[in-house]
């Protein structure tokens, strides 16, 4: 934890909520798609971790539209440091069971 004298630190990192907006914001910017929501948030050792799910092709109906699962890292002040996508599937898919009864 931060000691009282480290206050000038604290103030610097943004929260939570400025993470999740700004990776977001950064990645749309970056891929040109719209950002849809973020399924996954996390700090580690080097920033944060964070998984956003993007529309990559919008169709009609909806259910048919295309997703993708982007795995984003940001450094300790928010900046996007490097994403991949992990993921593309159908909007009305769900995940199939995994081996074993996990999901």
């Amino acid at each position: 934890m931060y000691a009282p004298d480290d206050l000038s630190e604290v103030e610097d990192v943004p929260g939570p909520t400025e993470i999740l907006r700004e990776a977001s914001a950064q990645l749309s910017e970056l891929t040109g798609m719209a950002a849809e929501s973020v399924t996954s948030f996390e700090r580690s050792d080097d920033g944060w971790e964070l998984e956003i799910e993007v529309l990559e092709v919008a169709r009609i109906p909806d259910t048919m539209s295309l997703l993708a699962s982007y795995h984003v890292r940001l450094d300790p002040q928010g900046t996007l440091v490097g994403y991949r996508r992990v993921r593309r599937y159908e909007r009305g898919r769900s995940d199939s069971p995994r081996p074993g009864g996990g999901r």
